[in-house]
């Protein structure tokens, strides 16, 4: 996509709020650029029920169905700090994951957070492709993204679409994906992406706030969130490797989350900070992880004093991101929930269901999936319906779906849109025309 530079230059060269609030609603026109309500209008498919709505019956009135950003998206956030829940942020790496994620949310009335990690991005754009410069990465990010956005309004729900942990030598992934929201933006007046988290608890933490600061000021021009990281999170995830890292830099400190919070409000107050307390990536055994949430009530209440008469009236300044929420006690959840916590990762806990899901579905059909003719049945009886890869694939997404129940429930993230129960979907592959019952 080109769009020509005056055009561009009108539309990102404000600040903060005003350059995306100002004028800009779902089917409102930036100079001569209309902007489609919805994106199924853009690509002319079908929009009934829950996507036809305009917004939902216990959310703010900006909140839609759909993928979120600018104001809406800081409605969501606020009415889940205000609420007392947090939003599930699961890692995907196929249209299938993305699938069992939206399919989730619906049953359990909530949003949600779609993400993308580096390694995720690159292998959504296909193993085999070059990823010099980050260039699958980037591009398989981008297909993701549009996979989202289509599908997350026909499944009725409001949808963050996020990227994960970005390390200073993954930035130019990070900056590639900037560029594209930038150009999506230019066109639509929303970004690609809802946010985009840059973590540098690694580096020096000055060096990580500048860096921010400077993202920040680009995010805040087109409606964009940053998350950012302070102290590091242990374990291992997508490669990166944490697991011998010094306790001490597990947990954040008050003064270090202020330190943040004062250089980045002036710029926007777009942002979002994953402290640590403990948090680790993976499943370790019981005792091995000692969570510590109350360094986050501590950090508010130090932010609170500096801040005197301008602290907000929930004394909570701060929207805390939750980092390696699998195996977490639920105890430890929601005890940071009140504390601020709005987001809570998951991705080891949903990549062992999906792989649970496949793995039952062999263990059913195991005498029906040794070869493509031949089964319990009969010498020449075919098997295709059972090695065909959509219901392996099915048994997957039904068990992803069943463990995100539990996980909706420990964030209190159900009943949240007012939506209701789900209705059964018609006209899908039932057993009695070769469809398998999982």
């Amino acid at each position: 996509m080109k769009f020509g530079f005056a055009l561009f230059a009108t539309i990102v060269m404000g600040s903060g709020a005003d350059a995306f609030t100002a004028g800009i609603g779902r089917s409102a026109r930036v100079g001569s650029v209309s902007l489609n309500e919805k994106m199924a209008s853009e690509l002319d498919i079908p929009c009934e029920d829950e996507c036809a709505l305009d917004t939902f019956p216990n959310m703010p009135p900006s909140v839609h169905p759909g993928v979120l950003s600018g104001q809406a998206m800081i409605d969501l956030l606020d009415h889940a700090k205000e609420n007392g829940y947090a939003i599930p942020a699961v890692n995907c790496v196929s249209s299938s994951g993305i699938n069992a994620c939206l399919e989730a949310a619906r049953k359990n009335d909530a949003p949600i957070i779609i993400q993308f990690s580096s390694g995720g991005s690159q292998f959504y754009g296909g193993k085999a492709l070059d990823n010099k410069n980050y260039a699958a990465a980037i591009a398989g990010a981008v297909s993701g993204a549009f996979h989202v956005r289509t599908m997350a309004e026909q499944y009725g729900v409001p949808v963050i679409l996020h990227t994960d942990h970005c390390a200073k030598k993954l930035l130019p992934w990070i900056d590639g994906l900037l560029l594209a929201s930038e150009r999506y933006f230019a066109k639509h007046g929303e970004p690609l992406f809802s946010s985009h988290m840059i973590d540098l608890s690694e580096e020096p933490i000055e060096e990580n706030i500048d860096i921010c600061k400077d993202y920040l000021a680009r995010f805040s021009k087109i409606g964009m969130l940053l998350e950012m990281e302070l102290g590091i999170t242990g374990g291992e995830e997508d490669g990166v490797n944490n697991e011998d890292v010094a306790l001490e830099d597990l947990y954040s400190k008050p003064e270090e989350i202020f330190q943040v919070y004062d250089a980045l409000t002036p710029i926007s107050d777009m942002f979002t900070v994953a402290a640590a307390f403990g948090n680790v990536h993976g499943v370790y055994s019981p005792g091995n992880v000692k969570l510590e949430p109350k360094i986050l009530t501590r950090a508010q209440a130090y932010i609170n004093e500096k801040l005197g008469d301008k602290a907000p009236a929930d004394k909570k300044p701060v929207k805390f991101v939750f980092h390696g929420g699998s195996g977490s006690d639920v105890a430890d959840i929601q005890e940071a929930i009140g504390y601020g916590v709005i987001k809570m990762n998951i991705d080891t806990d949903t990549q062992w269901s999906y792989w649970e899901g496949i793995k039952k579905f062999e263990s059913k059909y195991h005498d029906y999936l040794q070869g493509q003719i031949g089964n319990p049945e009969g010498p020449t009886k075919p098997n295709k319906k059972y090695y065909d890869p959509r219901e392996s694939m099915r048994a997957g997404e039904v068990n992803t779906v069943e463990r995100l129940d539990q996980c909706f429930a420990d964030l209190k993230c159900t009943n949240i849109l007012g939506l209701g129960e789900v209705s059964e979907p018609s006209n899908v592959l039932e057993p009695r025309r070769g469809g398998l019952p999982v």
